[in-house]
């Protein structure tokens, strides 16, 4: 079984678009994910990362079949971690630590001095894996509807 990370590919882009809308389910039914959703809207249209100079991504995949991703954007010195997302089945392997220790090599080589990603509350996993690579909260924002 061969397991690999390497950026988002023209073949990559109905693989990673169906990744997306399961990853955006999953977030309705969590904690903060609805506010979140309705910040970021959905990529959709994955070929517009690959031509976009402020934008990357990366994808996981085991034999070829992509089960994970991860969409990176510069915004001057600062890159953010717009999404990461590793299908529940291929999860605890090392596909979101691979894939964001690519992002972070690339970040420093395009000169950028920051990294941001957003975990949400109680999501653990997410804020684990931004800790495991040096990643950690600066601020915690709180919100409520009026």
């Amino acid at each position: 079984m061969e397991q690999t990370v390497r950026p988002l590919t023209t073949d990559d882009l109905d693989a990673v678009a169906e990744l997306e809308r399961e990853a955006r389910t999953a977030l309705i039914e969590q904690r903060g994910g609805p506010a979140h959703l309705a910040e970021r809207a959905e990529v959709g249209d994955w070929a517009a990362v690959l031509t976009d100079p402020l934008r990357a991504a990366w994808v996981g995949t085991i034999d070829e079949v992509v089960v994970g991703y991860l969409e990176l954007a510069y915004h001057g010195p600062v890159a953010e971690v717009m999404q990461v997302f590793v299908h529940p089945e291929a999860r605890e392997v090392g596909f979101g630590d691979w894939m964001l220790e690519a992002a972070l090599a690339e970040a420093r080589s395009r000169g950028c001095t920051t990294i941001e990603g957003t975990a949400l509350p109680g999501d653990r996993h997410t804020k684990n894996l931004y800790e495991r690579a040096g990643i950690t909260a600066r601020k915690i924002t709180l919100a409520a509807p009026l």
